[in-house]
């Protein structure tokens, strides 16, 4: 229960930092899928899916560096991949700035979980 409330948490608190971000760059919200690239990101995204659905079979088991590493990487590729569509087919707007910051966030999550459990006593 404990970790459906701290996912809800941080969910939340993505949530409200998206807003204040795309607020404080001016960003309007766009979507990729309603200009010319929507194919690519389609394709691209199933692709990513499929690939990483594959490779977690092989990682479930392994120790938690493995993991970590592994959900690291997704994180860069599904993110950085966005963050490229948005800045090739948005050229008016700086959408592609706030997926970078949420891309960073995100890895320095993921990278100090470790600590984060501790830290919470859930070890």
């Amino acid at each position: 229960m404990r970790v459906l409330g701290l996912i809800l948490i941080l969910l939340i608190l993505g949530f409200l930092l998206e807003q204040i971000i795309n607020k404080l760059l001016g960003v309007k919200k766009k979507k990729v899928s309603e200009t010319p690239g929507r194919k690519i990101d389609r394709w691209g995204r199933g692709i990513l899916v499929v690939v990483f659905l594959c490779g977690f079979s092989f990682v479930i088991e392994a120790d938690r560096s493995v993991i970590k590493w592994f959900w690291i990487s997704y994180l860069i590729i599904l993110l950085g991949f966005q963050a490229i569509l948005e800045w090739k087919y948005l050229k008016d707007s700086n959408q592609y700035v706030t997926t970078f910051i949420f891309l960073l966030l995100g890895v320095a999550l993921i990278y100090n979980m470790e600590y984060f459990i501790q830290l919470l006593g859930w070890d």
